[in-house]
This record gives C-alpha cells, structure tokens and sequence, in this order.
C-alpha cells in the first residue's frame, strides 16, 4: 500500500502566480515558508520553503483570497518533478495542494477565513506536465 499525504503550514513568500495551462486549465503556484523549531539564542531559526501547486478551482480561490505573507493550511500530497537544463538533470520536490484553508492576510475579508478545495478531479490539471521546466 502507497500512503502519500503532506499538510503544511506557513507563510506566502511571494503572491500567488496564475497561470492557465495549454490545455486550459488554471494552474497557481505558490511558496510557503514554515517555521520549524525555536532557535535558541543566537542561532537561526530553521525555515522549510516548499512549492505548492494548485489546479482548478483550488488555483483560483487561492489567486484571489492569498498575497504575499498571508498564512494558509495546505493539505496535498508530494511530487517530484525531473527534467533537463543545460544537459544536466534537475529534480525538486514541491507539494500539489488538494485543499488551502486561508487563515487570513492581506486579501481576506472581514468574514471568517476561507477554504479551498478539494479540487474537481476534472481540474487537476496535472495534463499541464508539457510545460516543464519551470
């Protein structure tokens, strides 16, 4: 039995980027910083960035709801992405988001914070593969 399953807490680095992909289907990538544990006085703090990706209706409600330093819940699983730059193979991980629930920031309302997801499967997008690398 395969058991693929990540939930992530953190910060946007960046706004989220919307994109639609060649076959038409909006595709959102973001990148959450989240903070590990406490440092210590005078040692730095350990800090995970990782990659989210959103497909559909997901990517657009993250697109209009998250900006940059807004903090989100993403429930997902992880994939590796492989291709070839300059005759050298490249890899990274990034996490391809089922679910973000927004806890608030810069373009939430004052109602109470929202959720994305789980995505249509119909919108998962992931026909958008052709269009490595990044």
């Amino acid at each position: 039995m395969n058991f693929n399953l990540v939930v992530l807490m953190g910060n946007l680095t960046h706004d989220p980027e919307l994109r639609v992909s060649g076959s038409g289907n909006p595709v959102c990538n973001m990148r959450l910083a989240i903070n590990g544990r406490r440092a210590k006085k005078g040692e730095q703090a350990e800090v995970l960035y990782m990659d989210i990706v959103a497909f559909g209706k997901t990517a657009e409600a993250c697109k209009e709801h998250l900006a940059k330093g807004s903090r989100a819940i993403v429930q997902g699983r992880l994939r590796e992405r492989r291709w070839e730059k300059d005759d050298q193979p490249r890899s990274k991980i990034e996490a391809i988001a089922d679910r973000v629930q927004f806890l608030g920031g810069k373009k939430e309302t004052p109602e109470a914070p929202g959720e994305a997801g789980p995505a249509d499967p119909a919108d998962s997008g992931e026909a958008g593969d052709e269009e490595l690398p990044y």
